[in-house]
This record gives C-alpha cells, structure tokens and sequence, in this order.
C-alpha cells in the first residue's frame, strides 16, 4: 500500500502535488522505456538498464534520440566493470587481470563471462555479447570515448584492489575519481562529441571530476552501514580515525557523539565540490542534458542535508523522501537553473540550521555553507519559494482523484518508482 509513503509525505503537501503529478504522468511506463523499434539487443540493453539501476534509469530519460542510446550502453559497461571489481568472493588474482583487459571485449563479439556478480549484475555479464553489439554500432567518437573511460576506470580499480586502500583524503579522492569522477569526465566528452553542447566540455575536466565526486562521496557517505557490514571500506581513515579507533565503533550508540562528528567531517568534504557542480550545469544550454545531470545533484545535496548530525545513517536506511524526489525533478524541469539553485539553497539552509557549536568542524562547514548559500540566493526569485496556497489544494484533490484508479490498478507501487 502506499499510505506509509504518503504519510511521510502529507506534511509537505508540495511535494504531494509533485509526487501525485509525476507518478501519474509516468505511472504505465518503465524508468527507462524500452524502444520499441531498434534491433533486439538495444531493447535488451534497455532491459538491463531498468533492472540494475533504478535513479540512472529514471533520469536517461531526460536525455534525447542523439545521446540516449551511447549513454545506455556506456552505464552497462561501466556496471559490468562494477560487478567484477565489487565481487570480494572471487580471487583478486582473478579479478584484476580481467579488469585491466575489460576494455579490449568492447571489441571482442561474443564475448560474455559468468563468473562475477548475482542476479541481474551477473545476469548482465552473461549476456554482454549484446551490449558489444549495440556498443559497435554506436558512432566511432561514441566508441572511442566510452573505450578510454573504461579502461582508465578499470586501471584505478585494478589498482585499488591490488594494493591500496583509502587511507587519506587524497586517496578517497583518487578512488572517486575513478569509480565517479571518470564517469563526468566521459559525460562530458560524450556531450561535446554530440555537438548538443559545447566544444569546451571535452576539455573540462576538472570540473567535470567534481561532479562525479560530489555524487560518490554522497553515496558512500549515506552508505556506511551496508558497507561496513559487507566489510567494504570507503570512508578515508584520515578522517574516522580523528574519532574512534575502528570505523565499526560508529555503530555502537556510545559512540554517537563521535560518529556524528565523524559523518559532519565527511560531508563538510564534500560540499567543497559544489561551486564546480552548480558552474557546471550553469554552462549547459541543452535543456534535455540539463535534466539529466541536474536531478541526480540536486537529490545529492538533499541526501547530504538529511544525512548531517543525523545517527540513523549508522543504524539504517537514510532516503530523502519520494515526494522531495518527485519535486525535485519538478522543478527542475520546470524552472531550469532556477530550480537547480533553490534546491541547492533548501540543502544548504537546512545543513546550517543543524550546526551544532560544538561540532569539531562547524566553522569549516559553516564557511563552505555561507558560500553555497551566496552563490545561490541571488538566483532564487521569491515566486519560486512561495507556500502552499488554495490553488494547490485543488490540484491535490484533483490530481488524487486522477490518481485514485492508478493506486487501485498498481496495488501500492504507483510511487515505487521514485
């Protein structure tokens, strides 16, 4: 049923409306829908993208005709690389001649591998003969930028595997890099050579790292009980080991204190990169490109915001709500940039109202905070912000009444998908 999730989400009734309006728009279709012309491997490629990935299906959509299919096949091959390096159960004498040698089956037909993974991850390596296909058929610049990405990406990973572990800051950068920021770096290239946008994208790398690293430190920030008890390390022991003496104690409820300042240090590292990311979208002029990289960023800093000072990242499950989600990608689509730095500024906001004095970092955090908030307030016009009113509570009612039959039909998932 759905009414947990509306219970969460009735105290906020905007998002609501949001939730109510994107759910019903997008209740009969698949995240990422499944081309009904094209040969039967990219329909297959489109199968596997819904299935393995729920909040990359959902925003490629955004993209349009020219870049829609590259960028598909570019996140499979990038899961597939993902699957082999996450899977700790097979050797690392196995794994990373394999990852080293990833990018050359790009151009291997036939070639699959069942040996990493479970479930759809596995399920994609068994079949990735199809992605090959549709891979060879992508335009050559297509071909030539996801290839170099790939094998850089599997270099870092092999590397990490091998023999490192992220023990500093530097480190933790390095491994985003290539697991994230690789991936905005190839985005990007992908976005010049479509001539949607600009030619200075193939070179901007730097800014483009930044936003592939704001996205990951988001998530293994959020994270941190799933991968602790799967014994993956990603949080940089130069910053937890200011707190505890095992990156496990956060666990412990006498040690909240120190996890909360601990997970602070974290995020306050990882609002550095947003000047980057709000320069970045700010130079794209494709409206359908803007969507696609804006959505995931925005839903970032409202993860980071929920996450400050919060303990429940080290007992549980930590989400921004569906409806936050729903108006995000509202917004966005209707207000553009605007939308991009209101959002970024709610984010902003809400870390600051949560500061607390005695923080180790607080007047770190409470600089980068002021920052973001003085890069985004003067874009924010107040029409934007403005509270609920009577207009909106006939929308809700008109739209749940819609929505009414979409409930009944789905059985509770109609939200699900968010």
């Amino acid at each position: 049923m759905v009414t947990v999730d509306t219970r969460r989400n009735s105290a906020n009734p905007d998002e609501m409306v949001a939730l109510l309006k994107l759910s019903y728009q997008r209740s009969g279709s698949t995240f990422a829908p499944v081309p009904l012309t094209g040969s039967e491997n990219l329909r297959t490629c489109y199968d596997f993208l819904n299935k393995t990935s729920r909040s990359f299906a959902f925003v490629i959509q955004e993209l349009g005709p020219e870049l829609r299919d590259a960028i598909c096949v570019f996140y499979l091959v990038l899961r597939g690389l993902d699957t082999i390096e996450d899977d700790t159960t097979v050797s690392a004498d196995i794994r990373v001649p394999l990852l080293h040698s990833f990018h050359e089956k790009l151009y291997q037909p036939g070639w699959n591998y069942d040996g990493c993974g479970v479930a759809d991850e596995k399920a994609l390596l068994c079949n990735f003969d199809k992605v090959i296909d549709v891979f060879l058929s992508l335009p050559r610049p297509y071909q030539t930028i996801i290839q170099d990405i790939t094998r850089r990406m599997s270099a870092g990973m092999a590397d990490f595997i091998a023999t490192k572990e992220v023990v500093s800051i530097k480190d933790w950068d390095l491994y985003c890099h290539y697991v994230a920021g690789l991936v905005g770096i190839g985005l990007s290239r992908l976005f010049a050579a479509s001539a949607l946008e600009d030619q200075w994208f193939a070179d901007a790398q730097d800014i483009s790292n930044s936003m592939g690293l704001f996205l990951q430190k988001t998530n293994i920030i959020r994270d941190y009980l799933e991968d602790i008890n799967e014994k993956r390390i990603f949080w940089p022991r130069e910053i937890w080991s200011k707190y505890a003496s095992s990156l496990a104690d956060f666990k412990e409820a006498k040690y909240s204190r120190e996890a909360l300042s601990c997970i602070n240090d974290l995020i306050t590292n990882a609002l550095t990169h947003i000047p980057d990311c709000l320069d970045y979208m700010a130079r794209l002029q494709d409206k359908r490109i803007f969507n696609f990289c804006a959505i995931p960023q925005a839903m970032a800093i409202a993860t980071l915001a929920l996450c400050y000072d919060n303990h429940d990242v080290f007992t549980g499950v930590v989400k921004i709500r569906r409806g936050q989600s729903a108006k995000i990608i509202c917004d966005i689509g209707s207000l553009g940039m605007q939308g991009l730095y209101m959002h970024f500024l709610q984010g902003a906001d809400a870390i600051a109202a949560k500061i607390r004095p005695d923080d180790p970092n607080a007047a770190r955090t409470r600089a980068l905070v002021e920052k973001i908030q003085a890069m985004c307030r003067p874009h924010v016009q107040a029409a934007a912000i403005q509270p609920f009113g009577v207009g909106d509570v006939v929308a809700v009612a008109a739209l749940a009444a819609s929505s009414a039959y979409l409930v009944q039909r789905h059985k509770g998932r109609v939200f699900a998908k968010l």
